[in-house]
């Protein structure tokens, strides 16, 4: 039977990825109207994310080699992303003028860090 965990830790990861996208999204956002509830609601829940993703990732996962080389690609991901993050962060208060840069930034650092999805 397949561990369960797995589960929780690709839904961690996939909640991060998605809240990641959405404050991408929503910092761009150019419209004349807000942006979409759904957009807001996940963008809104990236700090929870965050935390979810740094204590899961900050733990021991002991499973079979197959689930811990899993596991190991997840949590790297979630600590590639969280840094990431925080390089955003910074760059915004930095030049608050220039949201679009890191925006940008943040959205290459998303692909880069997803883009070897090992943990599928």
């Amino acid at each position: 039977m397949k561990d369960q965990r797995l589960k929780v830790f690709r839904g961690a990861l996939e909640g991060l990825i998605e809240s990641l996208d959405a404050l991408v999204r929503v910092s761009r956002w150019s419209e004349a109207d807000p942006p979409p509830d759904p957009l807001r609601a996940a963008a809104s829940k990236l700090l929870d994310r965050l935390g979810t993703a740094g204590r899961l990732s900050s733990g021991a996962f002991v499973g079979t080699p197959s689930d811990a080389t899993k596991v190991e690609a997840m949590f790297r991901t979630m600590r590639r992303l969280d840094a990431a993050y925080v390089v955003y962060r910074k760059r915004m208060d930095q030049v608050p003028t220039a949201p679009s840069d890191a925006a940008a930034t943040l959205e290459a650092d998303i692909a880069e860090a997803t883009a070897n999805q090992s943990w599928q």
